[in-house]
């Protein structure tokens, strides 16, 4: 067998030596009773006569973290997927043979030992090995200890290294895990379901956005991987069920950024009778709830910033907060002509042929998105952007929605949704209208949608929450890919990432 150098051959070397004494490198059963957390729960407050007075015996196993020899003794600390726990090894209590596969044992390699717990001189809670089995030989070690592993390309591509050497980042992951379990208890406690709907879709729809395009080869057929849950769950509605939710993964074909990654985790839940009051009120009492459970304090840093969920969520329409941060006044957004004269100002691409919907979104997302630092619904958006949503009675040309941003971020969109099947088909065949002028994000005209509508689809209230931007925002994580354990990178043959 050839290595990529000697530092592996060695490890090959001491491999062969543990095979010499008949010791399975491979084994498939492993001594242990305690994880280290457990051990360090139960034992880690008794003092050193604690300890003499009543002797604890524990098994443990993990990964070896540090290493010293001496002569015919030395300590090791091994870290299972929880803690670290110190061991002394010494020749005259675990044999002869078992002291020879120490000695062959390689930082990064996985053993179990079973003793009794002690504190040594410096008063670090250690177990005394009475006996000790080798569990896997690593043929790679782990980064320098002092310094960890701090290139980013790095830590996304091998992100296994990235928890055993950063704690943090290990962290971070144990949050995000908690955030949603807290999210799925929450929605059990106002009596929403929880459901599964399809990944792959014959027309992909629910969102303004390029999908990712699949061949299913027994049918014949193009698919595309879903770029929202929103059309599936919408069907439950209409067959009855009447509050559903989602927490699945969702695919866009788009560009990757700090807020951006082509595969995300979104949940989307839609509730019968309910309107955008009842969604409002139900995403802030959840983000609140979930930081409540998981974080334990309201007032959270972000970067630079501090965000504040202590006062309740502040709320303005998307003109007033247009208005607000560019500085123009509410007559100048309403008149087309002077709309336009905004938009080239600011140097947005053909604003002088986009729909008046379509600019003033983009005027806002230019001037006023980015200064959305507190948590913040904009309510009353266009009807031209929001083709699922229904209208805001008395605001002509506007719709029942609210996005909700922090930090600069939007992090959650929700609609009353259009229950109307004659307003929703005008609304796809106004989408394809822009599909036609080169908008290859507009949606589709999804018949089978429309025909499930017109079998009757209840007042609806709906949401969508990124969960990805979610646990970025309550871990002050700067990017998506530090909240994603496996981010899309490109090939590893190139600088580029």
């Amino acid at each position: 067998m050839k290595f990529e150098n000697e530092y592996m051959k060695q490890r090959h070397i001491n491999r062969e030596k543990i095979e010499e004494l008949g010791v399975d490198p491979y084994p498939g059963v492993c001594d242990r009773t305690h994880t280290n957390a457990e051990v360090i729960a139960l034992h880690g407050e008794k003092d050193r006569e604690a300890l003499e007075a009543e002797p604890c015996e524990v098994a443990v196993a993990g990964r070896v973290m540090l290493y010293r020899h001496m002569g015919k003794a030395g300590f090791i600390t091994i870290q299972d997927g929880a803690a670290k726990i110190q061991v002394y090894v010494r020749k005259d209590q675990v044999g002869e043979d078992a002291f020879k596969v120490y000695r062959a044992t390689d930082l990064a390699d996985f053993i179990s030992v079973r003793g009794t717990l002690f504190r040594t001189r410096t008063n670090e809670l250690t177990i005394n090995a009475t006996g000790y089995q080798f569990l896997g030989k690593a043929y790679r070690g782990l980064p320098e200890k002092f310094h960890g592993l701090k290139d980013h390309e790095t830590r996304y591509r091998q992100r296994y290294l990235d928890l055993l050497v950063n704690s943090e980042v290990a962290d971070t992951f144990v949050k995000r895990s908690k955030i949603v379990n807290a999210i799925r208890s929450f929605m059990s406690s106002r009596n929403y379901l929880e459901v599964e709907t399809p990944m792959m879709h014959l027309i992909p729809g629910g969102a303004a956005a390029r999908p990712f395009e699949t061949h299913h080869n027994a049918l014949d057929m193009q698919l595309f991987l879903r770029i929202a849950l929103e059309l599936h769950l919408k069907r439950l509605i209409v067959g009855g069920m009447e509050r559903v939710y989602e927490i699945n993964r969702n695919f866009r074909n788009e560009g990757l950024s700090s807020h951006h990654n082509p595969e995300f985790t979104m949940m989307e839940w839609y509730e019968a009778y309910a309107n955008l009051d009842v969604m409002k009120e139900m995403v802030e009492s959840m983000i609140k709830y979930v930081i409540d459970e998981v974080i334990g304090t309201r007032k959270l840093p972000f970067g630079k910033l501090e965000l504040d969920f202590e006062k309740p969520f502040e709320e303005m329409t998307l003109r007033e907060a247009t208005c607000k941060f560019g500085g123009y006044e509410m007559d100048a957004l309403n008149d087309p002509e002077q709309l336009k004269a905004i938009g080239k100002a600011l140097r947005i691409a053909d604003a002088d042929d986009m729909d008046y919907g379509y600019l003033l979104t983009e005027v806002f997302e230019t001037v006023a998105e980015p200064k959305l630092i507190q948590p913040t619904f904009i309510t009353e958006y266009p009807v031209a952007v929001s083709p699922l949503t229904k209208r805001k009675p008395g605001v002509e040309g506007f719709v029942e929605r609210f996005e909700l941003f922090m930090a600069g971020m939007e992090v959650a969109n929700a609609y009353t949704e259009l229950n109307d099947p004659v307003d929703q088909r005008n609304r796809f065949m106004d989408q394809l209208k822009q599909r036609e002028k080169g908008d290859d994000e507009a949606q589709l005209l999804d018949e089978d949608f429309l025909v499930a509508m017109e079998h009757g689809m209840p007042p609806t209230g709906g949401q969508g929450l990124g969960i990805d931007r979610l646990v970025m925002l309550l871990t002050n994580s700067p990017s998506i890919r530090d909240v994603i354990l496996f981010p899309l990178m490109k090939p590893q043959d190139t600088n580029e990432v």
